[in-house]
Order: C-alpha cells, then sequence, then structure tokens
C-alpha cells in the first residue's frame, strides 16, 4: 500500500509504499477515507509527543475515517501498536471505532473529532462539571481551542471566557458562545472566578493566568479544576507551592494515560450525534495523500484543519 512515511523526524512525511498491515485478533483492516493534520500528529512525526519511542520509519495517524471490509464507514481511533492512519489502509480495533450515520462527510468528521473531543472528553470525564458553571478556555483562538469554547456552552456552561492571541479570531467567539474574551498578554490581568480552565497552552501563559485567577479568587476554598490538554506555549511552568496553599487549585491533565481508551471511546458516539446534528462549527481542507510532503508545511488558513484522503 502507499502511505505517509516518517523515516526522518527531522523531515516531513514522503508518500511512499508501505508495508499493508495485517488485521488479527478480531482486529479489522478499513480503506482510509480520511485522516485529520492534527497537533498531536505533527508531534508524533517530529518524535516530540510524549508517547513517542523514537522507532522509525512509521506512519503518522492517530485516527480518521474509514470503510471496513463489509461497507460500513467508521470513525475509529489507532491503536497504539499498529501504523498510524495516513495511508491507504489502516487496522481498525472495533472497540476502538464508532459507527458513522448516512449524513457526516468524512472529510468534516476526520477534521473535527480529534480537536473536539479534547474538551468534549475534559468536561465529560475528567472534572464533575456541572451546568451553570464557568469556563476559561486558555488558548481559545487554536482550533481545539474554539471548538472548547462551543463545546463547553452545549454542555451548559453559564459562563465561557475565552483568552487567545490572535485579535481577529478572539473577537469572533463572541458568536460562538464566548462570554467575554481577553488577549493572552492580557492574561496577569484576570480576575474572573471560574470554576474549570481548559488550558491548550501551559508555558508562560498559564503561568500568568493560574496567578491572577487564584489571586482574584472571591471564594479561596471553592474548587478550582485547571486540565491541562496542549503545551505550544512551552513544556514546563514554574509553580509557586503558595498558589497550592492559597486556594483549591486542582491541576490535571486529559489524554493518552489519564484516560483510558474505553472511557474516550465511550464518549464518540455522543460528539459524533452532535457534529452530524452541525452543533459545532467545522473548517476542514481535503489534501491528496500523495501531497504529503509538500502540504505538511504548506500554511493553512487560521481554524482550518488539514485533512488527508487517499
Amino acid at each position: 500500500m502507499y502511505a505517509a512515511v516518517v523515516r526522518s523526524f527531522e523531515r516531513p512525511p514522503r508518500y511512499e509504499e508501505f508495508d499493508t498491515p495485517e488485521a488479527a485478533g478480531g482486529h479489522l483492516l478499513a480503506e482510509v477515507l480520511a485522516a485529520g493534520l492534527h497537533p498531536r500528529v505533527r508531534s508524533g512525526a517530529g518524535g516530540t509527543h510524549y508517547t513517542s519511542d523514537g522507532r522509525l520509519p512509521m506512519v503518522p495517524g492517530v485516527d480518521g475515517v474509514g470503510r471496513l471490509p463489509d461497507g460500513r464507514r467508521v470513525y475509529f481511533v489507532a491503536g497504539d501498536d499498529v501504523p498510524g492512519t495516513m495511508a491507504e489502509r489502516a487496522v481498525v480495533d472495533p472497540r476502538r471505532a464508532v459507527e458513522l450515520p448516512a449524513g457526516p462527510d468524512a472529510v468534516v468528521v476526520a477534521a473535527a473529532m480529534n480537536p473536539a473531543m479534547s474538551s468534549w472528553v475534559a468536561l465529560r470525564r475528567r472534572v464533575d462539571f456541572e451546568p451553570g458553571q464557568s469556563v476559561l478556555v486558555l488558548g481559545a483562538t487554536g482550533n481545539a481551542g474554539r471548538l472548547a469554547v462551543e463545546v463547553a456552552r452545549h454542555l451548559g456552561a453559564g459562563e465561557v471566557i475565552a483568552v487567545g492571541r490572535d485579535p481577529r479570531r478572539l473577537e469572533l467567539l463572541t458568536s460562538l458562545g464566548a462570554t467575554y474574551v481577553v488577549a493572552t498578554a492580557e492574561a496577569d490581568k484576570l480576575a474572573a472566578d471560574v470554576d474549570v480552565v481548559l488550558d491548550y497552552t501551559w508555558g508562560a501563559p498559564a503561568e500568568l493566568a493560574m496567578r491572577a485567577l487564584v489571586t482574584h479568587r472571591a471564594e479561596r476554598s471553592k474548587p478550582l479544576a485547571w486540565v491541562q490538554i496542549g503545551s505550544p506555549a512551552g513544556a514546563d511552568v514554574t509553580l509557586p507551592s503558595a498558589l497550592l496553599r492559597a486556594a483549591n487549585l486542582r491541576i490535571m491533565g486529559s489524554g493518552q494515560g489519564s484516560l483510558t481508551a474505553a472511557g474516550i471511546v465511550a464518549e464518540l458516539p455522543s460528539l459524533l450525534d452532535e457534529l452530524a446534528a452541525g452543533t459545532f462549527t467545522t473548517a476542514a481542507r481535503a489534501v491528496p495523500l500523495a501531497d504529503v510532503e509538500s502540504a505538511w508545511t504548506a500554511p493553512s488558513d487560521p481554524g482550518e484543519r488539514m485533512v488527508f484522503t487517499p
């Protein structure tokens, strides 16, 4: 089969022949219809993701939409011990897959499920989120952060505060459910009394926002759940011990390891229903897999998710 193949962490994947994987132990070999180029895929292909074992060659891709041998279309999350989804064929574990209804376009599903899943699963599985509570999205002008604003509002957040870098995209978030918006550079002035933070940045923005939110908290003993999801602003933060003593601050992650695969997959059908219903805004651009090498580093429009189609 043909696939996007990474032979060096210093270069983009190349379209070339690769051994077709074998499906065994109840797994199925699917024809891949669409696979999204998510930040998680980029970091895996660059060898920088925390799950990377450094082995090469590899096929990137963590999820996708595929057609099973019986003709059914499914959205599936790739297993950890099989080649990735940016290929003509991929191994599907039925326990990590959910059948698509007739309506949704494969490219749209491949573009939206991964970024939307980050906030959907965090609010439904990592914290005891209740309707009416307030949510702050740190890194809200990224693709996943923008969807997080919509997801939080859809799940019943009474207030959604969006913090992001891009002024133009930040202003657009009010039409998607943000109560108000704050520039990342002003994160040290945050005085909101929120219940949950969905953190897509980490690094310096998280340090500024965390200190400000704790300092201005009206009731320090009220739980503040800080859910760490992404770290493009830095892998580390300086966390003063006083912040942990001065407030009921609970820091946790949401991702591979902090959630079981079964727990993630259990949330897929309900999220897929919402995507099929057009509940969330999705911008997808389909690109032939054969163009993966040039497309990998090509600029894309803000908010748009590239999807490879064999």
